[in-house]
Formats: C-alpha cells, structure tokens, sequence
C-alpha cells in the first residue's frame, strides 16, 4: 500500500525534531541503539539478518533499475569468503536520464514531504542493521561489531545528524511572505513573495571500501532531502552494503508514491572508470567523494560544473609531552593502533615524543619506555589471535600489506607487524600493527600517509618542537585527528592554539573510553575543511547548504 509523504513526516517527527535539539546542544545522543545484543534488537535479529545477508552471494542482486542488462562482480572479502555477487550494470547516460527525469516531483513535494521519505528510509535501513553489517563486515574487513557499530548505527546517526542539518538549512525562511511598503499618500505596495528550495541538479556520491556506509550516508542523505536525486557509485571491492542501501531507498521511495530512480546504483565493470565519467557529466553538480588525495585533488580540479565535497588522507598526530596516567594512555593509544589494523582515516600515524623522555605518575620515562609501554599495550591486545581479530579485523587491500613490506625498510622496529591466523576464517589476511622509531630528521619518512597498521614514534627535541612539526606537518598535508597528552596546561592550550590554526580537531589526554580516532555524531564533528586533508565537514551548516538554492516569485496583491 501506498503511504503518502505526510504521514512519514507525522511517524518521525519526535525524531527529527530530538535530532534538531541534538546539533544545537551537541550533547550525547543516539537514534539507534550502538549494541547488537538480543536484548535490543530481538533473539532472531542476528540470524536474520546473516541470513538476508547470504542470500545474496552467488546470486543477481535484486534491483531493479535501468540498466544494460549486464551484470558486474567486482568483490573480494578480506575475510576470503566468496561473494561473487552480480550487481546490475548502467551506462553513464542511462544513469543521469533516470535520475534527471524523476527530480521535478521530488523537488515539487517540499522539505518536510521530503524528510519524512528520508527518515522512513533510515527506519527501513535500521530494521535491517545486521543484514547491512554482515555486508559491510565481509566487503570492508571490519569485525563484526565494528561493522555493526560504524557500519550500522553510527552511520545511520550521521545521516541522520545530515538530514537535521538540511532540514533546518532548508526551513530557516518561510515559504511565502507578504511584503508591504508605504508608497506615500497611495495605496501601499503589496506583494505576497514565495520561496521555493530548489536542488542542484543530480547528486553522485563515491564510496570508499573501508567504510562504505559511514562515509557515504551524509553525502547521500544530505543531497537527497535537498531535493537531489542520487546515484550511488560504490568502491568495486564494497558494493553489496551500497546496494542494500539503494535497494531499501528505492523500495520506499516507490511506496511513498515518488520515482525510485532517485536513487541509483552504479556498479562499475573492471577498468571502466564509471565514477570520473559521471562525476564530470554536465548533469551533476554534486559529488562527495572519500578516498585518496590524487583523486581527490583530480575530482576538485576538473569537476568544475558541480560542488565537490571530499575527504582525503592526512598526517594524524599525537604530541606526547607529560602524563599522570601512563598506562591509561598506553592502553588508549594501543587500542587506537589496534582498531581495524589502523585502517581508519582517523586513526594516529605520527607519535611525537622528546628524546629525553616525559614526566610521568610512574617516574620519568624515557623515548624507547614510552614506544615501548605503547607497543606492549598494542601487544597485549593482539597476543590472542581470538581475542585480537576481533579488533584489528582483516587487511583491506593489498596496497596496505605493499605499505606494510616497504616501512620495513625504514627507521628502527618498537614493534614488528606480524601475519595471524583467523580462528572461524582460514582465508582471512590479518596482520597486527607495526610501531617504527623515527628522527625528526626523517620528514620523507613520516610526511606523507602510510595507510594502514603503520605507526611511527619521532624523537623530538622538546614538545615546542613537537608542536612545530605538528603545525608544519599538518598545515602542509592536513589531518583529521590531533592528540596531546600533557599535565601542563600551558602545553595543553599551546596545542589547541596550533590545532586552530591549522584546523585539525585536538583530543587531549585520552586514557580511558574515548579514542582519537572515533567520533560521535550530533556531538564531534568529522573532518574541518579546514586543512588538505577534506574540504568540508561532517556535519555543519556548509556541508548542506551549498546543495540547494533558494528561488522566489513575487506577486501583486
């Protein structure tokens, strides 16, 4: 049966409204519960949902949508379970045809009709969390957890967090006004004024294979309540947690009554390049794109028809200086290295450290203790192969185990990376985090990104130097994360001061269960777009308003 968009708008407006309260007190606060206990979600929920999530191995990915007729299967698991499942495959005209031809009466329902198609999405996506975890666990390498967490809830958060953000952008003005003017001894002037939203134009969004969801939501959600239709162009190596999403989307847009082609899926053939024919079509003049800084930086140059929203890689760093728990802050940075095997764009790369040691509720430390009290908490985490997959989860990629030989050849090991047997996946690619001792002498070294369980602990002459390198670094090639650890003030605030001033966000003294590399929604913002490392923020007023234009007519009374 058919619902119309009002009522979904009247079924989730607690939720949004809560939502819109969130981002104005940016206190903590979550639509969906982060734990996949039975307890919250129902004894059959995980089975059901692995279920869902198996059904579609082997098989054709049931979408319907335009399309060549020919299908793709482009997926490898981490995990080395055999996926091999056939997405349905569109050219690029195809594509914007569909999509072009369905925006007028999405544009034409308004932001609160819109909304509500959007919000009902999200509750569509949340009843099936664990099929969409399983989807993203096996095509991003995360553990199942994470991928339920990051995966699941915590990317429905942030779309979430996008739409509220939209919807107040969208609705800060009315849609008609009257206006009156004194015009002397006449009548006064009076007109009634109208002002429409209107969307851009098609919306493309590229997903990035470590976190498919997470990272792609905003962009998604943000461009389709602005009125945007969207195709969805996920990496070759994760397309079944964006398909399961396009699918969900599309099933209730119909069922709202509005065109499914406002949401596309773009699975792309080997060698195809689909992602830089769209993103430069004169029809879109949107593209979010999360990924490496040369494509990045190409998507910036030669989309010049559309905004471009990206996040890239960066230099994350974390300034040690003093501590009055060292191994708090060593369990806290392990765990921090340890998580996914550091396959995190937020994860920390450079550890800045004098080279005469810190002050510490231990005694005074020395460089080699302190790389060493680290690398004997990422150790710890990971001595159990059973215990340990569950946080380092599978290697990516190739290119991180290229990383991985290659920084064997630089600096001195605190910590080698060594391969681990996965107890429940025998094919799985594992490998634990590496911890590297560098000068500060080695920028060539520790200057540019090394993606993956790739540390590096620098000797540095002082915590002033400390701080330099950190604005040096991170004002040159940017950063999504900053850490101090001090029991000085004066350090603390002389660290806030540069992270200001080369826009990175700065966590400070971080020894319990909060880490660096993890952000909350409606709380933390992601990213700054304010250094190299991503030209916008996840989730701000800029991030929403540039999707959307504001049109008026006027008339005489």
């Amino acid at each position: 049966m058919t619902e119309t968009p009002q009522p979904l708008y009247d079924r989730h407006a607690d939720t949004l409204n809560r939502a819109l309260t969130a981002i104005t007190e940016r206190g903590y606060w979550s639509a969906y519960p982060e734990s996949p206990s039975p307890r919250v979600y129902g004894e059959t929920a995980a089975a059901d949902g692995k279920a869902a999530f198996e059904a579609y191995l082997g098989g054709d990915f049931p979408l319907d949508q335009p399309g060549t007729g020919e299908r793709v299967a482009t997926e490898a698991s981490p995990f080395g379970v055999e996926l091999a499942v056939r997405y349905p495959h569109a050219g690029t005209d195809e594509l914007i045809r569909a999509a072009s031809a369905a925006l007028p009466a999405w544009r034409d329902a308004g932001p609160q009709a819109r909304v509500g198609v959007c919000l009902e999405i999200l509750g569509r996506l949340h009843k099936h969390i664990f099929e969409l975890a399983n989807a993203v666990q096996f095509t991003s390498g995360q553990a199942f957890v994470m991928a339920f967490q990051a995966g699941g809830a915590h990317a429905l958060d942030r779309a979430l967090e996008a739409l509220a953000y939209a919807y107040a952008e969208m609705t800060r003005h009315p849609g008609t006004a009257g206006w009156e003017k004194s015009a002397g001894k006449g009548d006064p002037l009076r007109m009634t004024k109208t002002f429409h939203v209107v969307p851009r134009g098609v919306a493309l969004v590229i997903g990035c294979n470590t976190f498919p969801t997470w990272n792609s939501y905003p962009g998604l959600f943000a461009s389709l309540v602005t009125g945007n239709p969207v195709i969805v162009k996920p990496h070759p190596r994760a397309v079944l947690p964006l398909a399961i999403t396009v699918k969900y989307a599309r099933e209730v847009l119909a069922e709202a009554g509005f065109d499914p082609n406002l949401v596309l899926l773009a699975a792309e053939a080997p060698g195809e390049k689909l992602a830089s024919d769209l993103a430069l079509h004169r029809s879109v003049k949107i593209v979010d794109f999360t990924g490496s800084t040369e494509y990045g930086d190409w998507l910036e140059t030669h989309a010049r028809q559309a905004s471009v929203y990206t996040e890239k890689a960066g230099l994350n760093t974390v300034v040690i200086d003093s501590t009055d728990d060292f191994a708090g802050m060593c369990r806290n940075l392990g765990f921090t290295l340890t998580l996914y095997s550091g396959q995190m764009c937020t994860t920390s790369q450079n550890i800045l450290i004098p080279a005469g040691g810190i002050d510490t509720d231990q005694g005074h430390k020395s460089f080699d203790e302190v790389a060493g009290g680290i690398a004997a908490a990422v150790g710890k985490l990971t001595a159990d192969p059973a215990r340990g997959v569950e946080l380092t989860g599978a290697i990516v990629n190739d290119g991180v185990l290229e990383r991985l030989a290659d920084v064997t050849k630089v600096g001195e090991p605190v910590l080698e990376s060594r391969a681990v047997a996965h107890p429940a996946y025998a094919d799985a690619v594992v490998r634990t985090p590496t911890i590297v001792k560098l000068t500060a002498d080695d920028a060539e070294t520790y200057g540019r990104e090394w993606f993956g369980p790739i540390s590096f602990a620098i000797a540095t002459d002082s915590t002033a130097h400390s701080l330099e390198l950190l604005r040096r670094t991170v004002g040159e090639k940017g950063a999504l994360t900053a850490g101090v650890y001090s029991t000085d003030e004066s350090v603390l605030d002389a660290a806030e001061a540069v992270a200001v001033e080369v826009g990175v966000h700065l966590s400070c003294n971080l020894t319990g269960g909060v880490f660096v590399n993890q952000s909350a929604a409606f709380s933390d913002f992601h990213g700054s777009g304010a250094n190299a490392a991503a030209n916008s923020a996840l989730t701000d007023g800029a991030y929403v308003a540039n999707r959307f234009r504001i049109v008026q007519s006027r008339r005489h009374v």
